[in-house]
């Protein structure tokens, strides 16, 4: 807390969040007036985007998924960041802290452009540090816990994790019975092939289903579409990484798929849904119990309803046949 005037008038924080799953943490626990600084990504809540900017990417990510794959390489290769990091904006905001992350280089700034930044602050006024690493959903509601404590907003971090939890626990309790429990594959990237990682697999367990490849806890890897065919997937998830729904879709379009791809259970019962990969799967923040129930409705759409499910921007059905160029709602 900083005093404004002689009375000793407490203000708000300062607060620079680097990662968007955690401005919506921040948000979330009633801190968001005390943000003054985010990412190029940090877009909900709306409200989030307008705060001044203090990561730019690198790479162009507008282009297919193969070349934003090479880019990516090719920086990782030359030992430069993903991403830049405006030093003297992050100096002028003079933050109290700073939420990051050091899970995955293609998520956030690197922690060696963090501390460099960081260096130029002097010494006795450098802003604490809160790292949000969670490969996990427990992880999740524990970093939640961490983020608002840090942020002097400590009871509505607690009373938001535990929240998260019960309704985690009520989608899982109400698909525990459920039999046969559908074989699931999550894409996270297309071309090449990722599987979903760390929390998703658990999502899909939770939700009443089985992850094919995806390892629980685990990072997100490559594998050849062999092994996707292989695994022969009753649903087929395209959630690739930082993408919304339309984005989604419109890159699947084009997506190259395997001989064969047209003969797995998924695609044969019609059972491809494309979702908004950023609002509720690949952010670990507070939807990620929304994105639960999402799965829990597509993959036992007879025993758990959510509105979710019904609304367009959330998920589609994605038609089989090649050459179909409208995505139907789901449900």
């Amino acid at each position: 807390m900083r005093c404004t005037d002689s009375r000793a008038t407490l203000a708000l924080m300062h607060i620079v969040s680097l990662l968007p799953a955690a401005t919506e943490i921040l948000y979330a626990v009633g801190a968001g007036d005390s943000v003054v600084g985010v990412t190029h990504e940090c877009d909900f809540p709306a409200e989030a985007a307008a705060k001044p900017r203090l990561i730019r990417p690198r790479l162009d990510a507008s282009v297919v998924p193969a070349e934003v794959e090479r880019q990516v390489r090719e920086l990782i290769g030359r030992r430069e960041s993903i991403y830049a990091l405006d030093a003297e904006l992050l100096l002028r905001l003079q933050p109290d802290l700073i939420v990051t992350q050091d899970l995955c280089d293609v998520c956030a700034a690197s922690a060696h452009d963090i501390a460099a930044a960081l260096s130029r602050f002097p010494a006795g006024s450098r802003p604490q540090v809160v790292s949000f690493t969670p490969r996990n959903l427990e992880e999740v509601w524990k970093g939640i816990r961490e983020i608002a404590k840090a942020a002097e907003h400590d009871s509505e971090g607690q009373a938001l994790a535990e929240w998260l939890a019960l309704e985690v626990a009520a989608v899982e309790q109400a698909v525990a019975e459920l039999a046969p429990r559908p074989k699931v594959l999550c894409l996270e990237w297309f071309d090449p092939p990722y599987m979903g990682g760390h929390w998703v697999p658990e999502m899909v367990r939770l939700a009443g289903g089985i992850e094919v490849l995806g390892r629980e806890g685990e990072p997100s890897f490559p594998v050849p579409w062999r092994d996707a065919l292989s695994a022969q997937p009753e649903i087929v998830i395209l959630m690739s990484c930082g993408y919304n729904l339309e984005r989604n879709i419109n890159v699947w379009r084009s997506t190259k798929l395997p001989p064969g791809w047209n003969e797995i259970p998924a695609v044969r019962n019609d059972h491809i849904y494309a979702v908004d990969a950023n609002a509720y799967f690949s952010r670990p923040g507070p939807r990620l119990t929304e994105g639960v129930a999402l799965l829990a409705a597509l993959l036992h759409p007879t025993h758990v309803r959510t509105d979710l499910a019904r609304q367009q921007e959330s998920v589609r059905r994605v038609p089989s046949k090649t050459g179909s160029l409208r995505a139907k709602p789901a449900g």
